[in-house]
């Protein structure tokens, strides 16, 4: 029996509704709208795409989006000032620096000035803790994690004592969501193991889950033999192989696969995320969640 698929593009879209209702609610008895701002420093290719996609969002929602674009050579000085501004800028609710920043620049003593109430993407310490300690305490979980937790949500996917295995450690991806799964609460209250590169049996930790959480950036890395009969599958990996002429277009287009072998994999598992399409349009997604959240808590009324 082939895997239901668990699509990021179409679950996206009922919480992008969601979250557009409840700005247009806020602004309706309020009078005011989520303030976002996205600070672009040179113009990376790949960033400026990304940067591209949260604003069209933004905009889509009725948030108060500004775009900060500064040059590659700004000063870290300059850089720590502008989101000083920002983080006294009653109008904005999150702030955003886009990654990764000129190699002159402290990335982690930029990241560390945003202000936590206005860190929507969930990576200043102060969030990392409150997400540590979970219930009440937690603002804004990081936006892949999130995500990934919608998805197994909205699919219907029983967590509750479920065994969860995570596949990777990372501060963006693995630790997040390991964390976030064995929380007490909807969503969770699930017993999770992480493995990673030094696991000893990796393939036997996998085999052992009801749902497999995939993380390593390693193309192809979970074989069908290491997926639990039924098992909900959702693949972080997004990992440029090569390339292809697109038939739409007649342009070279990049060969992306996940770190499962899907093809396979969807065969055995219950439920499975596509790559592209899977997890990837939900991080933009949450993070217009987040926006909100940051503003309800404002108001006083999150």
């Amino acid at each position: 029996m082939t895997a239901k698929l668990i699509k990021g593009t179409e679950i996206r879209e009922v919480i992008l509704e969601e979250v557009k209702s409840g700005v247009e609610q806020i602004k309706e008895k309020h009078g005011v709208v989520p303030g976002l701002v996205t600070i672009l420093v040179g113009e990376n290719p790949a960033s400026i795409s990304y940067v591209t996609l949260k604003i069209k969002t933004a905009e889509r929602l009725g948030f108060k989006e500004i775009q900060d674009s500064q040059p590659e050579d700004i000063s870290e000085e300059d850089l720590l000032a502008l989101v000083d501004k920002y983080n006294k800028d009653d109008a904005i609710n999150g702030i955003l620096v886009q990654l990764p920043l000129p190699k002159h620049i402290n990335e982690k003593k930029v990241l560390n000035a945003i202000d936590p109430d206005k860190d929507v993407d969930g990576f200043h310490p102060v969030n990392v803790g409150r997400l540590m300690i979970g219930g009440d305490e937690v603002k804004f979980p990081p936006c892949t994690p999130a995500g990934i937790q919608e998805m197994i949500v909205r699919t219907g996917v029983e967590t509750s004592g479920a065994e969860v295995v995570v596949v990777g450690r990372s501060n963006i991806v693995g630790k997040p969501i390991a964390n976030m799964m064995l929380q007490k609460g909807p969503g969770a209250n699930s017993t999770v193991t992480v493995v990673h590169t030094r696991t000893k049996d990796l393939e036997g930790h996998c085999k052992r889950a009801d749902i497999l959480i995939v993380a390593a950036g390693v193309p192809g890395l979970v074989k069908p033999e290491w997926i639990k009969p039924g098992a909900c599958v959702i693949d972080v990996g997004v990992n440029r192989v090569g390339e292809k002429i697109s038939e739409k277009t007649g342009k070279k287009i990049a060969i992306l696969k996940g770190d499962v072998d899907f093809d396979e994999a969807k065969e055995i598992a219950g439920s499975i995320t596509p790559v592209p399409g899977g997890v990837g349009p939900m991080t933009v997604t949450m993070l217009m969640v987040n926006t909100l959240k940051s503003l309800k808590f404002k108001l006083g009324i999150a």
